[in-house]
């Protein structure tokens, strides 16, 4: 039993820092883990970078993993850390801007040679100069290299630099006890992992275990610290990525529905994680096919689609670009189909690994013609679950292809998941035509592939080899009802009105939209879609809490948009609308209902802060009280 007081808080922010190669994201997702089965909310921001293998010990070669938990809602991975773990010089380069004075560094100065420091331009040793301690660092330089080393010297199979490997899981086990966590899951993870490696098991489990000890035995931490569960509805909890939550979202809908799913994915950043998933859930009637190239998948999800499978492919940015005019040709034909584009930095493969908003006017445009495709957004990790089975809902429901945007930070992400039932998921099924559905000009029975549903204005979904069902398909325009192949210039017309009218019917399904205004005093409305909505839930508390007044609202449905967005927007003398692109959705908004909707906006490919925005609000407020001054 440790002898070291203990304080009791109420939040921290954790970041690990270090090289590619010395599993920051693993240490990171462990300690998150162990975290969440504590009973913390918690919210988490993977960073790191597109090259394979950076060169070691340089500043782009730098990974990050920062953890946010608390005894309370968590909305963001928090503004800054108060913790940074930096193993090696870059690693404390890279990230010590971000550490406000008075936060804690414990940093591996094994790492601080000669050599590393030149790497990255430090003149002199920072762990020695005095600089980070006079600055107001609790500076706690630990050489974790050589403890681990040493606590695995009996494992003399091993070579030193295998050793060496196990430093993370060294400073996990520190940071396991300076707050209070409990190592079984990890070790759990450890066993399953190396299981059929016995020496490389032992070896991890000893070093997270000699962390541990030493934070036990060290005099070097006054303090260790503890964080109380959070208060949650009851029900069984997991720790989820948005890109997982994505990709079960699928799979129940796909169950809800009644369809088989069929995913045409070819491998990209950041999207990749959900083809990996989809694929191990085989025995759910799951198909994966992983193309030679974009094109290729979306043409697989398609065919699939005419199948009679619901027809998904996943993407970022560069892939939608390529995807294009298959999507327009699920318009054509309309049919269902789910396009996921998991948003990055662009253009062209720009930040692979950063997050953007960026895309929305491409899901919108980004196809030649008049193409309109339903589009919806995901708003934090968890909601991606429930984001894909609204997209699977409206693209079966009314035969159209639907972009589902997540991004970077929701897709990497995490937090604590309240595992729905089935029973509470919505009933998706789908009724194919068996039938035929008309009568041709001499009154016998015949099937028109456009003849469309009064409500929805779908047409029937007929699969291929029913027969009485025949019916041409392809990407030159149809004619109304019949479904042949129409040159006239009017039915152009009408069939392009109709596909236009189709995807406005939604907004007859969509729920009001929900605004936070608890007092119902203020004026300035912030408003926001996709991953904004953490930044801007922590923005508006940090300004609640000074007295002032401020409303927020989020939009799931960018295409349609909600019928009473309009409406709210003229309620309220200010619309702020952060967005990480140069203010897309903010440009649709003024031209739809001729609001002057102010926009905020960063492609730093980083979330933004909350202090940021609430700073952005104040601001907005005080011009709103000076315009009121008598001049």
């Amino acid at each position: 039993m440790s002898t070291t007081p203990l304080t009791q808080l109420d939040r921290v922010v954790i970041r690990f820092a270090g090289d590619s190669g010395d599993g920051m994201q693993l240490t990171g997702d462990r300690f998150t883990s162990d975290t969440a089965a504590l009973g913390n909310d918690l919210s988490t921001l993977p960073n790191f970078p597109a090259e394979i293998r950076a060169p070691q010990g340089t500043l782009p070669g730098v990974s990050s993993f920062q953890v946010h938990f608390a005894d309370h809602d968590v909305a963001t991975p928090g503004d800054a850390p108060d913790v940074l773990v930096a193993m090696n010089p870059a690693a404390l380069k890279a990230n010590l801007a971000d550490l406000p004075r008075g936060g804690t560094l414990i940093v591996n100065a094994d790492e601080f040679s000669r050599r590393n420091l030149a790497k990255v331009g430090y003149a002199a040793n920072p762990l020695e100069d005095g600089s980070l301690t006079g600055a107001g660092y609790h500076l706690h330089a630990l050489p974790l290299t050589s403890m681990t080393v040493e606590a695995l010297a009996p494992f003399t199979t091993l070579t030193r630099k295998e050793k060496e490997r196990a430093k993370n899981m060294l400073a996990l086990g520190l940071l396991s006890w300076l707050y209070s966590r409990d190592t079984a899951g990890t070790e759990a993870f450890l066993q399953a992992k190396f299981g059929g490696a016995p020496e490389i098991l032992e070896a991890n489990l000893t070093a997270l275990r000699a962390g541990h000890a030493y934070g036990e035995t060290t005099e070097d931490f006054a303090v260790r610290y503890q964080v109380a569960p959070a208060a949650m509805p009851p029900g069984t909890y997991r720790t989820i990525t948005g890109n997982q939550a994505l990709a079960l979202g699928l799979v129940a809908a796909s169950e809800r529905a009644g369809l088989p799913l069929v995913l045409g994915s070819y491998p990209i950043t950041p999207a990749s994680d959900i083809l990996h998933q989809l694929s191990t859930l085989k025995r759910h009637g799951v198909t994966t096919l992983q193309a030679e190239d974009e094109i290729a998948a979306v043409g697989m999800a398609l065919g699939a689609s005419f199948g009679g499978a619901l027809g998904v492919t996943t993407t970022s940015g560069p892939g939608l670009a390529l995807k294009s005019e298959t999507i327009g040709l699920a318009v054509a034909t309309e049919l269902p189909l789910v396009v996921v584009d998991i948003q990055r930095g662009g253009p062209s493969t720009g930040l692979p690994t950063k997050t953007e908003q960026a895309d929305l006017l491409q899901a919108m445009y980004g196809r030649n013609g008049e193409s309109p495709v339903a589009v919806v957004a995901a708003q934090s990790p968890t909601d991606c679950f429930d984001a894909a089975i609204e997209a699977v809902r409206i693209a079966t429901t009314y035969r159209t292809p639907v972009i589902l945007l997540s991004d970077g930070y929701l897709g990497n992400g995490s937090e604590p998941w309240n595992v729905p039932s089935s029973a509470d998921l919505p009933d998706l099924t789908v009724t194919f035509a068996t039938e035929p559905n008309d009568l041709d000009d001499e009154g016998r029975p015949v099937f028109h592939p456009y003849r469309r549903d009064e409500a929805t204005l779908a047409r029937p979904w007929a699969i291929p080899g029913t027969p009485g069902l025949e019916h041409r398909i392809g990407g030159i325009e149809k004619a109304d009802v019949t479904g042949h192949i129409s040159y006239d210039p009017d039915n152009h017309d009408r069939m392009v009105r109709l596909r236009q009218a189709k995807i406005d019917r939604i907004a007859d399904t969509l729920p009001p939209l929900q605004v936070d205004d608890p007092t119902g005093e203020a004026r300035v409305l912030v408003l926001g879609w996709g991953s904004t909505y953490g930044p801007i839930a922590a923005a508006t508390r940090l300004v609640r809490a000074t007295g002032a007044h401020v409303a927020r609202a989020h939009l799931r449905h960018l295409n349609p948009l909600p019928a009473d967005l309009g409406d709210l927007l003229r309620r309220y003398d200010r619309v702020v609308l952060p967005e990480m692109n140069l203010g897309q959705l903010a440009l649709l908004l003024r031209g739809r209902y001729l609001v002057d909707v102010h926009s905020h906006t960063a492609v730093r490919g980083l979330p933004f802060t909350a202090a940021e925005l609430a700073q952005v609000l104040h601001e907005h407020l005080l011009a709103l009280a000076a315009q009121e001054v008598p001049v």
